[in-house]
């Protein structure tokens, strides 16, 4: 079930059509994170006999490093359309306040505020 509530963030709101568009683009990144995995994993697969080489090793490197990438970003999408479905979206995980519109608009499938994801990342 769809939660089609306005969702107030000081000046901003999200309307319908922001939900209507946010599901849209998660849903659109959602089929490219799966398609990119795929592809990933097709070409590591098809070149296991170039293990022996420097060159195709660090090019494996490189693939393995996007692939975990991808699977992260791929469950931050998943998450953010689940969040959609129970009517959570929009609200940050750590201080419940509403992100902001324009960070949704951004990065739909943001888990926090502005301020909460500056303090998560000084703190790493």
């Amino acid at each position: 079930m769809v939660n089609h509530q306005i969702i107030d963030d000081r000046s901003t709101t999200l309307s319908i059509e922001d939900f209507a568009a946010l599901r849209e683009n998660l849903h659109e990144q959602l089929l490219f994170r799966q398609e990119q995995l795929q592809q990933l994993s097709s070409v590591a697969t098809t070149r296991a006999d170039a293990l022996l080489d420097r060159q195709a090793a660090s090019q494996i490197e490189v693939r393995v490093k996007l692939a975990a990438s991808a699977r992260m970003v791929l469950t931050d999408v998943e998450a953010a359309l689940t969040r959609l479905d129970q009517g959570s979206y929009g609200t940050c995980h750590l201080c419940r306040r509403r992100i902001a519109r324009e960070r949704l608009m951004i990065v739909p499938q943001a888990r926090y505020c502005a301020r909460c994801q500056h303090v998560r990342e000084a703190g790493r």
